[in-house]
């Protein structure tokens, strides 16, 4: 079993290797817009999901390929691993690329798995609502996960983490992109006071169709309600032209050019993680090689015409 993946190009942290820590879509969320679809365990069950052994050992065969981060993250909650704490300290023993966690930050109320981040070099948190409704609105929480302690949780690790500290804010159409729900979130971000705030949106195929994206112009104007400024990072060109990523890029279109595929298609068809599978789909659909289409319910995406090869 692979644990391990890339490394793969990243909007924020350049080349990337993916450490999955949980089963795919183990999560304390069901956010409408996740980009790997609906969660299929929903859960607050904090336990070694995967093998620490296993997943150090994957991480250290990686190691050569010099990557700018080692980020855990993956297809679910990491924080939901009992043991993320040992899985820092011992890539920390054996390199020193840094280390980040990218998370949605639901546990942090609980001091067991703050302690157990505060190795890392960045953490990169999320807070998609600035109020209850909006909260369980977009993100469709655990029954166990309160907004209040969700924000409890972002501001204790503020006054006890000295590393980078980053809050990502996902903004939606009709939601966190209303004015008056906007100024909700910057009220809390004074209170929580990360090093920096990103602002995203919907850039690949969401769980849900009504997860609707914010075009630039907006989310520039959402930024500068912020002090200081949010940084808007849901623009993503140029990261895969990088030679080494250009064959792997060329692989999914070309398979893409013989028949519509899923990205559980590409999964299988191509021996690549998920993750990967959605982060090149949704570079060629925003250059304009792919479309998306809907057959009975299910996600495919097919070339382009234009982009289509002789045999197709």
């Amino acid at each position: 079993m692979s644990y391990v993946f890339g490394p793969v190009p990243s909007r924020r942290l350049g080349r990337s290797l993916g450490v999955d820590l949980v089963p795919f879509k183990t999560c304390t969320y069901d956010c409408i817009y996740c980009q790997l679809g609906g969660t299929t365990n929903k859960t607050l069950e904090r336990k070694e999901w995967v093998p620490l052994g296993e997943v150090v050992e994957q991480v250290k065969e990686k190691l050569p390929t010099r990557p700018d981060y080692i980020t855990l993250s993956g297809s679910g909650e990491p924080t939901l691993h009992s043991r993320i704490g040992e899985v820092i300290a011992q890539i920390r023993s054996l390199t020193d690329i840094p280390v980040a966690v990218l998370t949605n930050g639901s546990l942090f109320w609980q001091e067991d798995v703050r302690r157990q981040l505060m190795a890392a070099h960045l953490v990169i948190p999320s807070l998609d609502g600035g109020d209850r409704t909006v909260f369980h609105v977009v993100n469709r929480p655990h029954p166990g996960i309160l907004f209040e302690k969700l924000l409890e949780g972002l501001v204790a690790f503020r006054n006890e983490y000295n590393g980078m500290y980053w809050l990502e804010v996902f903004v939606l159409a009709g939601y966190t992109a209303i004015p008056a729900e906007a100024q909700k979130l910057v009220d809390w971000v004074k209170k929580i006071r990360p090093d920096r705030v990103q602002l995203n949106t919907v850039t690949r195929p969401p769980a849900e169709d009504y997860a609707m994206a914010v075009d630039r112009q907006r989310l520039e104007h959402l930024a500068a309600m912020f002090e200081p400024p949010a940084e808007v990072i849901a623009d993503f060109r140029g990261v895969h032209a990088r030679p080494e990523f250009a064959a792997t890029r060329e692989a999914v279109l070309e398979m893409i050019q013989r028949r519509p595929c899923s990205i559980d298609d590409l999964v299988q068809g191509l021996g690549m993680h998920r993750n990967e599978a959605v982060k090149y789909i949704e570079e060629l659909v925003a250059a304009g090689s792919l479309e998306r289409r809907r057959s009975v319910g299910k996600l495919y995406f097919a070339a382009q015409k234009g982009q289509c090869s002789d045999g197709a």
